[in-house]
């Protein structure tokens, strides 16, 4: 059956196999010498390998990243490529707090002097990153804060002054203007159905304990959060952080979700509308409402001091070694199924979210490797914590080990469709930076075209590590299949579409995630590709591509590096 594939993917990308460079401006230097081509079969294989059972799931400090590191780190070395790490080294240590939240305790939130218990995992899902061993709120006090906003650019305040020391904030999930209806005069402050940061659920706890809050709770709403519950509950109350420098301010005590269901019941214990609450915060005039209830626990939590790893190798630049091009992924899954129930143990494999990735990542190193050696220095990363909070991705941004304003570009690799030849491209964010007329360009050679993220609203361009590059100013090129089903050549957007909400629905981040040999990844291997042609293009040019002039990361972008000294 693969070999059928293998044929068929062949015949696909027969139209793109002889073009050497791209469609390219009077005076323009880009001229790629990347040679070779994506390999599907290797694609397959590595996938097959990271997901196995062997791997256990790869979560941050288990024996699965073990084994998994040094896979990678043999990969690389077998390539012929240089240790990128820490200290000459092939890794990079990312210090993580790892906790685990005792699940069979009930949180209890009284309302009117009456109790009310909250069951982990069904009405609330809750975590921590306090490094303490115990979790206790005793009859703190909530506040509703509406979307928790403060967006001065957009002359928006949420907060109003209130003090939020010592009590529990409740927000809606994402922006302002998500379920705004035309003519309303939210509508369009914050992109409308395209979610901005604003929106995330790390922005909403980050200010929550920016104010003081003792602990911060999302109201969830799958069209909101995009995604349902099962993916709100699937760390099963573990979570992991960048171990906080001594004397940094403390994290919150709790963090988590509360279901829609429970919410909207305990909103109306209160004598609230939530419903009404919904409507009103999404006016400027809002103001916080002091809800009629306390939120009260007493939980254990297990915690340690980890220290994790990113891999990563580089190709030395010729010319110009100090101006560097990343390519990355994370190697990280959700490890072994910690939840009570018939599921605990499994192993989720993460498969497609991201060993596929990871795949792509060292497919381009490999080609890369094999070609002349490039004027500017690759990276090639394999990320830690992905699916903790990007927070492999964060250490490398925050470290400085290859500076922002020395990196011309970052195309990451997150989730590829394993259902076939595609007539398209999904781009997620798209309009921010002149990296996508490279991938316009690259996809044209395919006879693809760009086709922008079909569901704005999750805040994809949020949920991926090439946003701890482009928070700092780097441009970005993000692609994640699960943006919007590809106009299949087999079924057209309808097959893509399905592709989408199956995936999603049934194994997004649960044990069903695993390699298949039923994969077709034609697919896969058209988008590697747009990787190896711009990469090749930016590798042997001095330009510098940059956001646009409406992105909220053009301000970041640090000019230096463009006068090519």
């Amino acid at each position: 059956m693969m070999q059928a594939k293998l044929a068929t993917i062949i015949g696909v990308l027969l139209l793109g196999a002889s073009c050497t460079s791209l469609p390219s401006e009077a005076g323009d230097p880009r001229t790629p010498k990347a040679v070779g081509a994506v390999d599907p079969e290797r694609l397959s294989s590595i996938t097959r390998m990271l997901a196995s059972d062997a791997f256990e799931g790869r979560s941050p400090g288990s024996a699965g990243e073990t084994r998994t590191v040094d896979y990678l780190v043999e990969q690389f070395k077998g390539l012929g490529l240089e240790p990128g790490g820490d200290k000459g080294g092939w890794t990079q240590i990312v210090p993580l707090l790892r906790t685990q939240l005792d699940q069979s305790r009930p949180v209890t939130m009284t309302i009117k002097g009456a109790d009310q218990a909250l069951a982990q995992g069904r009405d609330i899902y809750i975590s921590t990153l306090r490094d303490a061993d115990h979790v206790q709120l005793s009859a703190a006090p909530m506040v509703f804060v509406g979307y928790g906003v403060t967006a001065p650019e957009r002359d928006w305040d949420d907060f109003k002054g209130i003090d939020l020391k010592g009590k529990v904030a409740v927000f809606l999930v994402n922006d302002p203007d998500f379920d705004a209806q035309a003519g309303e005069p939210v509508a369009g402050a914050f992109g409308g159905r395209a979610m901005t940061y604003y929106g995330r659920w790390t922005y909403k706890y980050e200010e929550a304990a920016r104010r003081g809050a003792l602990a911060a709770l999302i109201v969830h709403d799958t069209p909101g959060a995009g995604y349902g519950w099962n993916t709100v509950i699937a760390p099963g109350g573990e979570n992991f952080g960048l171990v906080r420098d001594a004397g940094a301010p403390e994290a919150l005590a709790l963090q988590g979700w509360l279901s829609g269901d429970a919410a909207t019941r305990l909103f109306a214990v209160s004598g609230l509308d939530l419903a009404a609450l919904r409507i009103a915060a999404r006016g400027r005039d809002f103001k916080p409402v002091a809800l009629s209830s306390t939120l009260s626990a007493d939980i254990g939590v297990t915690r340690e001091r980890i220290e994790s790893r990113n891999v990563i190798a580089r190709l030395p630049g010729r010319t110009r070694p100090d101006e560097t091009i990343s390519f990355a992924a994370h190697w990280d899954a959700y490890g072994i199924d910690p939840k009570p129930g018939p599921k605990k143990g499994t192993i989720r494999r993460g498969a497609v979210d991201d060993a596929i990735g990871v795949a792509g990542v060292l497919e381009l190193a490999r080609l890369f490797a094999a070609g002349p050696r490039p004027d500017r220095t690759l990276i090639f990363a394999a990320w830690t914590a992905e699916e903790r909070g990007l927070l492999g991705s964060e250490w490398f941004a925050r470290s400085n080990l290859y500076p922002a304003d020395r990196m011309v570009a970052n195309m990451t690799l997150d989730v590829l469709q394993t259902a076939g030849a595609a007539r398209d491209v999904v781009l997620i964010g798209a309009g921010q930076n002149q990296l996508e007329r490279y991938l316009a360009d690259a996809a044209k050679t395919q006879g693809r075209t760009v086709t922008p993220d079909a569901r704005p609203e999750r805040g994809l361009f949020y949920r991926a590590d090439h946003f701890s590059l482009a928070r700092r100013g780097v441009p970005t090129l993000l692609l994640m299949a699960i943006g919007g089903g590809a106009d299949l050549v087999s079924g057209g957007r309808a097959a893509g579409d399905k592709w989408v909400s199956d995936y999603t629905a049934n194994c997004y981040h649960q044990d069903c995630d695993r390699w298949s040999p039923d994969w077709d990844l034609t697919g896969a291997t058209q988008d590697v590709t747009l990787f190896h042609m711009i990469g090749g293009q930016l590798a042997n040019s001095d330009r510098w591509p940059e956001w646009n002039s409406g992105s909220e990361f053009a301000k970041l972008r640090q000019k230096g590096a463009a006068a090519g000294d």
